[in-house]
């Protein structure tokens, strides 16, 4: 099991940990719990460790035309100090992981993939790279932590950090003295940062941080509220909304995929999905009563017939309703009412638009 350069400081918050690909990762905190979590980010900041997401480099002349040639999003269509949210796919069209692509330069990038899928999407791309490029998995030289809520960008200010930056823009700044990478992104549909320190760097970053939140009355969360806040956002989590097996046309991401791209992974198949459907479609779930979805759970129509699977299901504490996704036969829409056996009784659901909550993050 991995840890986090933090975990020193989670356990002496007696935080509740758990494994998260592979890394012992804090679920929630014994003086707050996931719900005072959850409201913090909502209503005023959050501070999470994310240090268990990947990070690799690629450098070198032709960098970008190489990894363009990989991940669907087009990332010709960001500059310099820009992201861009990408997927990386196999030939058969199935999701190897999504992933942070950080634009320094055409020759200058920054991947932040997913903790678990980190070495897949290394060994993936260290192997189609061509000799010029320098490719670095550099999972443990660095941090990355998450602060996120509407008194974010005040937080900021209290470190004397300027934080005019457009959604999915990054810039260096520096924490007591420390270099730091601050993207305005994050994955609770709050206006939010990532701050990325030297693995070595963490705890000095992480304690100043921590002094500055709660001089807001904010809250240190764990990785329960960040799935819950991902959730009413109808942000997919790969292994749930993504996988091998789920494509991102059956994840309704298409939005994702750059379509005019000549060459990308697994265009030919996402091509001929795009074009001729899918049996199973993405959607979001809305409980009629007090039922609450889960992982795995069967969805059926009003006839009793199986339609589909619930990828991620939780209780959203503004809607005081349970909530959920869910890979639905196609044809089923909006407004469509739907079955999910919840341990062997059949709970009433309506398929409603995401987000559940709407979106704060611009």
């Amino acid at each position: 099991m991995n840890n986090s350069p933090l975990s020193d400081r989670h356990l002496q918050l007696n935080a509740k940990m758990a494994d998260f690909g592979g890394w012992l990762m804090p679920i929630e905190y014994a003086q707050s719990g996931v719900i005072a979590e959850y409201t913090a980010v909502r209503e005023r900041v959050g501070l999470f460790d994310v240090s268990h997401l990947g990070k690799i480099s690629i450098k070198g002349e032709g960098a970008l035309t190489f990894l363009n040639q990989m991940v669907t999003n087009d990332l010709t269509r960001i500059e310099a100090g820009q992201a861009q949210y990408n997927l990386l796919c196999s030939e058969n069209g199935g999701v190897v992981d999504d992933l942070i692509v950080y634009k320094y330069s055409d020759s200058d990038l920054f991947l932040i993939p997913n903790a678990a899928n980190t070495t897949a999407v290394f060994q993936m791309l260290k192997v189609s790279a061509p000799s010029t490029l320098t490719l670095v998995n550099q999972h443990k030289d660095y941090a990355v932590l998450a602060l996120q809520g509407p008194d974010s960008v005040k937080a900021l200010g209290l470190l004397g950090i300027e934080s005019d930056l457009d959604y999915m823009a990054f810039k260096s700044a520096k924490i007591e003295s420390s270099d730091v990478i601050l993207c305005r992104t994050g994955y609770t549909g709050e206006l939010g940062f990532e701050i990325i320190p030297t693995w070595s760097d963490a705890e000095k970053v992480w304690d100043k941080l921590v002094q500055i939140v709660k001089q807001l009355n904010g809250v240190i969360c764990g990785l329960g509220a960040r799935d819950i806040l991902r959730t009413e956002m109808g942000y997919p989590l790969h292994g749930h909304e993504l996988s091998l097996d789920i494509s991102p046309v059956q994840a309704s991401a298409g939005w994702a995929v750059g379509w005019s791209k000549p060459k990308f992974s697994g265009r030919d198949v996402l091509v001929k999905q795009k074009e001729g459907g899918t049996k199973l479609k993405l959607k979001a779930i809305l409980a009629n009563d007090r039922a609450i979805p889960r992982k795995d759970m069967k969805v059926k129509d009003l006839a009793g017939n199986e339609i589909g699977v619930v990828t991620s299901g939780t209780f959203s504490p503004i809607l005081k309703k349970g909530i959920g996704l869910a890979l639905i036969d196609s044809n089923v829409k909006k407004d469509d009412q739907v079955l999910i056996d919840i341990r062997g009784a059949e709970a009433p659901f309506t398929v409603v638009s995401l987000p559940f909550v709407p979106s704060k993050v611009r």
